[in-house]
């Protein structure tokens, strides 16, 4: 069963992720990646900050703000206070809401 997932990033590390194929874990959506396997490995990336990542296969896509979307998205279930789902830096989201999210970002020519 396929699953989704939202994980909450600095935009600049989400930059370095695509560049280098991994997703890196720590708000607007900004990527939009498929996870090929289950390995978790990690990567130096200097002395002191060696992050976890998986591999992962970067779809052609753009930036798309969240604010617009609020009304449609079910996992964010307080409109007003929509930032708290994020503050955990990973969380699943339901078919629909991806469908939705993937649908305004995938870059199609």
């Amino acid at each position: 069963m396929t699953r989704y997932w939202i994980i909450v990033a600095s935009k600049a590390h989400v930059l370095k992720g695509v560049e280098g194929g991994g997703a890196v874990l720590c708000q607007a959506f900004t990527a939009l990646a498929t996870l090929p396997d289950d390995e978790v490995f990690s990567v130096k990336m200097s002395e002191d900050f060696v992050p976890f990542r998986r591999r992962a296969r970067f779809h052609p896509c753009q930036h798309v703000p969240i604010k617009p979307l609020l009304p449609a998205l079910s996992f964010i279930h307080d409109k007003q206070h929509w930032g708290a789902p994020f503050r955990f830096g990973v969380l699943e989201i339901p078919t629909a809401d991806y469908e939705l999210i993937a649908a305004k970002m995938l870059i199609t020519s």
